[in-house]
């Protein structure tokens, strides 16, 4: 019986701290964006995130994320946020199971964005 009971303090244990990615490194990235010339919009959704040289946070997500970059007189450019695989997730196959990895799947905490920072050039209209 005491056997039973210590595996069942275990596994709640491990249960309950599951979903590594998401407690260890968040649901959120901070990107960086540069543009030459300075003072470009940096639009995403149709909502202006910032203003270049500006730094902003992105929610992760399992979606394709597209920014415009916008600036009277230049053209209007589109940058691809790209992700990779987040590696902390690989913690709740060990130790939190399939119920983990559902959490960072589900918060999209299992990619990251990577690079952090983006440089364009704008090309005058």
């Amino acid at each position: 019986m005491r056997k039973i009971f210590i595996i069942g303090i275990t596994l709640s244990f491990v249960l309950s701290t599951s979903s590594c990615a998401t407690i260890f490194t968040g649901s959120k990235d901070s990107i960086t964006f540069n543009t030459q010339p300075e003072g470009a919009k940096v639009v995403f959704q149709g909502v202006e995130k910032c203003v270049t040289p500006c730094t902003t946070e992105f929610q992760r997500s399992l979606g394709k994320r597209t920014v415009e970059i916008k600036k009277d007189g230049y053209e209007t450019k589109e940058i691809k946020l790209e992700k990779n695989f987040n590696a902390v997730t690989l913690v709740n196959l060990l130790f939190g199971g399939i119920i983990g990895f559902g959490v960072d799947l589900g918060t999209g905490a299992f990619l990251k964005y990577d690079p952090k920072t983006y440089s364009t050039e704008l090309k005058a209209n």
